[in-house]
């Protein structure tokens, strides 16, 4: 398709492809949000005023239209629109004339359970609110069950109230209607099926369901057709089917431990922004606390390594931390950081193990937090060292546990090696 322009005077329509509901927009803000912005979800909101609320098709508007009701660029309405499509919410149809003309059809987001159980969306989703709030949202969203087993269902049938008439009737009613999501095959699957043995599989085996469930997981783990076949001998029952638990364990596993020198994405994402501290802190700890949050920890452990790639003991280390403990990137800057220190540059695998799990259990998510107990165990063995000692011992500690270190100027080498880390991220 040829690229297409977006003016003010540009019209549009929008087309209700579905029933929307009140429940829809706490949906909308509780899980599509997180994904795709609070920019995106209020341009759905307003092509949804834009409809009347007994119609489906609304009037004419032109683009300048919504830019007046959302306070924003072209640009960013266009960005927006594009959020809302990928995530299918919106179909979008374009008609060149004098006047371009648009048309927006609008669909339903998907509900709690099938959003909590689709491959993308549900980590999409962890990966950008963490696992506490996931959590809550998890168990906001989960029925309550309620035990029936000494009840007796005396609900009325249909027939017992209702008698049938010779007459008849017929009418078109819309449906709630959800928009799958528009992507490409990630699997070659001619060539997937023909590199698995006959005997194994049936006509049966792979359902419609079950390739959109292995085409989601190569998107989001990076399997190509070769190692998916691999993972699929895993998962095949003897009656030949896929059980689909199994698949989504196996790919996960296949993609942390056996993808062959790639390493999990986690390694190079930086913290979460709600747990980023608030900007403006011009300190030496505010510095080296937005070098904590603001570099990936695969960025962080290469800046100790002078530049050279750690070595892969290193990366699996990290990994580790990131995918299994699950601590937050920038935590895991912190604990990296503190052990070198202490180490004489080594990460120790059963020292760095035993921090790991300790800060899981106090539930550290941030950088300040990771710093701060940190240093109180550091005092803490300190003490217990000069005790058994009954001497004064200095051991060599991270420049953050300096308690004037938030009034101290930075030297010029710390001011190189901070600028020279954070060069990538403000550029």
């Amino acid at each position: 398709m040829s690229q297409v322009t977006l003016l003010p005077a540009d019209k549009y329509i929008v087309i209700n492809k579905t029933i929307l509901t009140e429940q829809d927009r706490k949906y909308l803000v509780s899980l599509y949000e997180p994904m795709i912005g609070a920019n995106a979800v209020s341009l759905y909101f307003t092509l949804w005023r834009d409809l009347d609320r007994y119609s489906f098709v609304s009037l004419d508007y032109t683009h300048h239209h919504l830019m007046t009701l959302l306070k924003t660029s072209l640009e960013n309405i266009k960005l927006s629109r594009k959020s809302l499509e990928a995530v299918g919410l919106l179909r979008t149809y374009f008609e060149e004339k004098d006047v371009n003309n648009y048309v927006y059809e609008l669909y339903s987001p998907l509900t709690p359970k099938e959003f909590f159980t689709h491959p993308i969306f549900n980590v999409v989703l962890y990966n950008n609110i963490g696992r506490n709030e996931y959590e809550l949202l998890k168990k906001e969203y989960t029925p309550v069950s309620f035990p029936l087993k000494n009840y007796e269902e005396i609900t009325a049938p249909f027939d017992s109230v209702f008698k049938s008439s010779s007459e008849s009737f017929s009418f078109e009613a819309i449906g709630r209607e959800v928009l799958p999501l528009n992507m490409q095959d990630q699997l070659d699957f001619d060539l997937l099926i023909s590199s698995l043995p006959k005997q194994i599989i049936n006509e049966k085996t792979f359902t419609k369901k079950i390739k959109e469930l292995m085409n989601n997981l190569a998107f989001v783990y990076n399997i190509d057709t070769l190692k998916m076949v691999e993972i699929i001998r895993l998962c095949i029952n003897e009656k030949g089917m896929i059980e689909k638990e199994s698949l989504r364990l196996q790919t996960r596993k296949y993609y942390q431990y056996n993808h062959q020198g790639k390493l999990p994405t986690l390694i190079y994402r930086s913290q979460p922004e709600y747990l980023k501290s608030p900007s403006g802190d011009t300190s030496k700890k505010g510095r080296i606390i937005e070098v904590f949050e603001n570099t990936t920890p695969y960025d962080f452990l290469k800046a100790k390594y002078k530049g050279s790639s750690p070595t892969t003991r290193d990366l699996k280390l990290l990994e580790y931390l990131l995918v299994d403990v699950e601590l937050k990137p920038a935590v895991v800057n912190v604990l990296v950081d503190y052990v070198l220190k202490k180490n004489n540059n080594k990460l120790n695998t059963a020292f760095v193990e035993t921090i790991a799990g300790q800060w899981k259990r106090l539930g550290i998510e941030t950088a300040k937090d990771a710093m701060e107990v940190a240093e109180k165990e550091h005092k803490k063995y300190t003490n217990k060292l000069n005790k058994v000692t009954n001497k004064k011992v200095s051991l060599e500690t991270p420049v953050w546990f300096d308690e004037t270190i938030e009034k101290e100027q930075m030297s010029q080498q710390e001011e190189e090696e901070l600028a020279s880390i954070l060069k990538k991220y403000n550029d």
